[in-house]
Formats: structure tokens, C-alpha cells, sequence
């Protein structure tokens, strides 16, 4: 339907037609993965089929009114019952669907986006983007690609400038259990992935990914545990821990 070239020059339209309202539109998903494959490792790339990306719920009636100038429309139904947390577009010429993540981000987890979405020009944060791939319950070969392109790509450290920043890792997992753990057992997934180069990068790629891994977990060791965080460890896996994502049908 659409080919890559034209979803990417699409993102770029459409964030520079909402910022130009002031509107504060970042790209989620595999292809904000993509824009921060900086060396462009030909091992990530891949065909797109979708655009997905976050507004901040403060804006959410300018973005219903923008929508339509762009030549989208949208799913009533859905944006009727769920527009505050979550909306889906259809492109008039093409019908790609747009999946729009209002104030958060929430599939396996819930991911806080409303006051992070000015740390860059293009997507959501770094630490969140990570997040965002890292909560997948069922990770898949292609999410554990898109793991590995942020990890590579990126530094770990403090801020969000091209940097996967520990700080908002440690925050959000001290804040939710559920989704430290979830990130916890796909870190491991990834490193396994690498150690049976089952995601074939050169050794010294994979000793980069492997230290930003271990930078991540030292960040989850010395986080502040709260009480109820501690209760919850106890409990473990014995207790579902995580959301249900339900598809969304047309």
C-alpha cells in the first residue's frame, strides 16, 4: 500500500503541519525507531505499514479539528468511546491507518508521555521509546530488533539529547512493578538473542548493547523500592501483571 519512503516523508508532514499549530505530535513505534538508527545498520531495516504517534491529552480537541485539514478521517466509533486515552485516523487517499496515543502510552503497561514531549523534535523521549518496545509481553522477533536498533544507536546516561536517559527508566520502574519487571525479562530475551546470534551484529556491536543493558539493570538495582514496589516483588509472577491489549477492529 504504502512504500517507506512515503510513511517517512508522511511523519515529517504531519509533525511539521501540527507544529506549525503549536501542537505537540512525536512519532511512537517502529519507524520512530527508525529515525534514531543514526548509522542507518542495514540489519533494522524494514518495510513500515503504519504510522503511530503520542499528543499531549491537554491538546487533544486542536488535534480532532487538524486531523481532517490533513486529509485524514476518523474512526468514530473507537475516538467516540476511547479519544481521551487513545484515537485511530485513516488517510483518505491510501486508508493507512494512524494510531494516536492521547496523554500516555498504554498497551501491556502505561506509559506517561503528557510532560516528556517536548524532550525531542521527532518522537517520544528516548527512555520512554525504549519503554514502549520493552513492555511487550509477547516479545517478537521484530520487537527484540527494534530493542536491540534503540540500544545500539544510543547512549545510556542523564539526559535526553540522542541518550536513553536511566534517570526516567528508574523513575517510571520504581513507580510500577509490573512494568520493571516486564522490561527486566526482555533485557534478558535481547541478551540471549545476541549470545545465540539470533540477532546477528558484529562482536563489538553486541558488547555495546550488552553493556547499555547492564547500565539499565544497574539503574533498576539502585532505584528506590517503595513499599508497595517491594510488596508486589514478593507476589512475583504468581499474579498477572500486566494489561490485556485487545486488537482494534475496523
Amino acid at each position: 500500500m504504502n512504500s517507506q519512503f512515503d510513511l517517512v516523508k508522511e511523519m515529517y508532514r504531519l509533525i511539521e503541519a501540527a507544529g506549525a499549530k503549536k501542537i505537540l505530535l512525536r512519532a511512537i513505534g517502529g519507524l520512530a525507531v527508525e529515525t534514531h538508527n543514526k548509522k542507518k545498520h542495514l540489519l533494522f531495516a524494514r518495510e513500515f505499514a503504519d504510522l503511530d504517534f503520542c499528543i499531549p491529552l491537554k491538546q487533544r480537541r486542536e488535534f480532532e479539528a487538524f486531523m481532517p485539514e490533513m486529509d485524514y478521517s476518523p474512526h468514530r466509533q473507537f475516538n467516540i468511546l476511547n479519544g481521551d486515552q487513545r484515537q485511530i485516523y485513516y488517510h483518505n487517499p491510501t486508508e493507512m491507518k494512524v494510531d494516536i496515543f492521547v496523554g500516555h502510552f498504554e498497551m501491556c503497561h502505561r506509559i506517561p508521555l503528557e510532560e516528556r514531549l517536548n524532550a525531542d523534535p521527532l518522537t517520544i523521549p528516548l527512555a520512554e521509546l525504549f519503554l514502549s518496545k520493552a513492555q511487550i509481553i509477547e516479545l517478537n522477533r521484530k520487537d527484540a530488533f527494534d530493542l536491540t536498533s534503540v540500544l545500539l544507536n544510543n547512549a545510556t546516561g542523564d539526559g535526553d539529547n540522542e541518550t536513553i536517559n536511566l534517570k526516567v527508566l528508574a523513575q517510571l520502574c520504581s513507580a510500577d512493578w509490573g512494568l520493571y519487571k516486564t522490561t527486566s525479562i526482555n533485557l534478558d530475551k535481547v541478551e540471549q538473542m545476541l549470545v545465540k546470534n539470533e540477532i546477528p551484529l558484529k562482536d563489538e556491536e553486541k558488547a555495546l548493547v550488552v553493556q547499555r543493558i547492564n547500565d539499565i539493570r544497574r539503574a533498576f538495582t539502585e532505584m528506590p523500592k517503595p513499599i508497595a514496589w517491594q510488596l508486589r516483588d514478593r507476589v512475583g509472577t504468581r499474579v498477572k501483571w500486566y494489561i490485556e491489549v485487545e486488537e482494534v477492529q475496523r
